[in-house]
């Protein structure tokens, strides 16, 4: 399978204040669990060479599932982090919803969505559940058969972990968010269809908001670092490639988790 990446033109370094804070974000996981353990691996080393006795963040800007073979390992790993956070405090973590978090939610709620998804990515969710994904064109009540076997094999605290999903996250002049935003339409205006799903309204002209937004949704190889926006997604599951950028007061830092090449 081929995939087409966005090619953004380059722009100045973003540069912003966290209000003090350490922030990471991490781009979109893509059922890559494998790639998330070494990320997360490279975050703490990176935090503990900081020197710095404060909670740093931890947001997560959604895609956690679809196309990667472990979705569902995923959700289990991002799920105990946010339980050690709330017992221990080592991050804060917040965790935003993706378009294919709410697509994915979508299916669990209507058969009817399972074509789109299954296309989607949706199939290797499916394979990493348990359910064996269908083959070819099938019809609704095959869906709704297919739908039921997930159902049953979804854990309620997935279920829970992907409705308690949030939109969006701010630190200083940062705005997180899965996709990006509508330029123009202050932040508290802000549809979560947008937020989740906007893509060439949003790359193609500045946000002309007084923030600097950090988002992933449209992969590229390489991160971009502009004055108004900060991508992430590096198409980990077709490049092999995570990426987190670190956010304090100055230039954002990026740190990656590569798959190893085999000779």
């Amino acid at each position: 399978m081929k995939f087409k990446f966005f090619r953004p033109k380059p722009s100045p370094t973003a540069s912003a204040s966290t209000g003090g804070r350490v922030v990471y974000a991490v781009g979109d996981i893509h059922g890559h669990l494998d790639l998330l353990e070494d990320l997360l691996g490279v975050i703490t080393r990176d935090f503990a060479a900081l020197n710095r006795q404060d909670q740093p963040v931890l947001v997560f800007v959604g895609d956690y599932v679809d196309r990667g073979p472990a979705s569902r390992g995923v959700i289990d790993r991002l799920i105990a982090l946010t339980t050690a956070a709330a017992e221990r405090g080592v991050f804060e973590v917040r965790a935003l919803m993706g378009n294919h978090e709410q697509t994915m939610l979508s299916f669990l709620d209507n058969p009817e969505a399972g074509a789109a998804w299954v296309e989607f990515g949706g199939g290797e969710t499916m394979t990493s559940y348990g359910v064996v994904r269908p083959v070819g064109r099938v019809d609704q009540d095959a869906w709704r058969e297919i739908q039921s076997h997930f159902q049953a094999r979804v854990p309620a605290s997935h279920v829970a972990f992907l409705q308690g999903l949030e939109l969006s996250a701010t630190y200083g002049d940062y705005f997180f968010t899965h996709a990006g935003v509508r330029p123009g339409v202050p932040l508290d205006r802000q549809t979560p269809e947008d937020l989740m799903w906007i893509r060439n309204d949003f790359l193609s002209q500045p946000h002309r908001l007084p923030c600097v937004v950090v988002h992933g949704h449209t992969p590229d190889e390489e991160p971009y670092i502009g004055r108004d926006r900060i991508n992430i997604d590096t198409g980990a599951y077709a490049t092999g490639v995570l990426t987190a950028v670190r956010l304090i007061d100055g230039p954002p830092v990026i740190l990656q988790a590569r798959k190893s090449r085999r000779v």
